[in-house]
């Protein structure tokens, strides 16, 4: 890849690691659903922003089926997920089992697109489920039925991103990135709307936790959306999902440097497994 697309990567893993740190501060003062709906809400507004600048338009009479799958499948539904997750998993737990996305969408490939299941993404396959396991049993984060359900949460989470990218890949290919971006945004913004009343925030936010939250939707989901658009477009789906390696290092640093979060033994043997597994299912290609 060029140094430019390397910059692009570095700087979206970054992103994305700190959604997850965001996450963990907000989440459980906002609950789920209010931190997705401020994260979407906010993300639809920048992105349309952006579709002005680059003059580019949303044709809903074409597009909205797509817009409406995707904005459910790639971010409303993972965004409460992940949110309902961050509420008792640390932020670097949660990215690990976040990084299981590309062998989900592996399954899915090979259920929906007939892509070959090779010998060597059905031993990623197994890495990631004994990675996962692994996490599975790290008992210092919550315990009993808390943990296996924030835990479940993750890897729903995981899952949505992984049907979105392969139904993207099936149905909506040639809609422009930006529209794409900008367009399920509205979508998950409006689909998260009618469960606001059923979910009241668990306390007020502070300056600080606004911050976060603008930082969340301003940064973490309109420019990181974009970023990783772009990296489709230029280097490809496959070499652009390399960004599921980096982005659980980010996690763990931003984790310890702001919130003092500890890397433990078994997560880091469990987060090696998932990440090993993600490159033999990717083909092992930078």
């Amino acid at each position: 890849m060029r140094a430019a697309d390397i910059s692009r990567l570095i700087v979206l893993a970054a992103l994305w690691g700190a959604s997850f740190l965001c996450l963990r501060i907000v989440a459980p003062l906002l609950g789920p659903i209010v931190t997705a709906e401020a994260r979407a809400l906010i993300g639809a507004v920048a992105l349309l922003v952006w579709l002005r600048i680059e003059s580019l338009s949303l044709d809903w009479r074409t597009q909205g089926w797509a817009l409406f799958i995707v904005g459910l499948t790639n971010s409303a539904l993972p965004f409460m997920l992940l949110s309902f997750a961050a509420m008792t998993l640390p932020a670097a737990y949660c990215a690990i089992l976040n990084a299981t996305s590309p062998l989900f969408a592996a399954a899915l490939a090979a259920l929906w697109l007939g892509e070959a299941l090779t010998p060597r993404k059905l031993c990623g396959i197994g890495a990631g489920v004994v990675g996962v396991a692994l996490l599975v049993d790290l008992h210092s984060a919550a315990s009993g039925a808390t943990l296996l359900v924030a835990i479940a949460a993750a890897l729903g989470g995981a899952f949505c991103y992984a049907f979105a990218s392969t139904y993207i890949k099936k149905r909506a290919a040639p809609i422009p990135s930006a529209v794409m971006a900008a367009g399920s945004q509205i979508c998950a913004a409006l689909l998260l709307l009618p469960l606001l009343p059923f979910a009241p925030w668990h306390s007020a936010p502070s300056l600080r936790e606004l911050g976060l939250i603008l930082v969340l939707g301003l940064f973490c989901t309109a420019i990181a959306y974009l970023l990783f658009f772009r990296l489709v477009r230029d280097v490809g789906p496959t070499r652009a999902l390399t960004v599921t390696f980096l982005v659980p290092l980010f996690a763990v640093l931003w984790g310890w440097l702001f919130i003092g979060e500890a890397l433990e033994l078994r997560m880091a043997e469990g987060g090696g497994l998932v990440v090993l597994a993600t490159w033999l299912v990717l083909g092992g290609r930078a």
